[in-house]
């Protein structure tokens, strides 16, 4: 049985972004320590509003030899392609 601790990996909110980014990865010994102490490895200058962190394990990821298969038929669908709506001016920023 391994003692390390599980890897999690670390999404930080910027003061002024709309979404959370990935910065890293750290170990911790469950989601409370793993969110202090990304607070502390990546936040030192308080740019961060909200702190995700996920198991690395729990993650499940396409293989970048999956690309063809995986994305080429939405190639077909152009209807899926955002030019093809427009947006109105009252929805705001999208």
């Amino acid at each position: 049985m391994s003692k390390e601790w599980p890897l999690w990996e670390v999404f930080i909110r910027g003061q002024h972004g709309l979404n959370h980014r990935h910065v890293g990865s750290l170990h911790a010994a469950d989601a409370e320590m793993a969110v202090l102490n990304a607070r502390d490895v990546y936040t030192r200058r308080s740019e961060g509003v909200s702190i995700w962190v996920v198991r690395s394990s729990e993650i499940t990821a396409s293989s970048p030899s999956d690309k063809g298969p995986l994305f080429d038929p939405a190639n077909a669908k152009v209807y899926r392609h955002p030019t093809f709506y427009e947006i109105p001016e009252e929805a705001g920023h999208m």
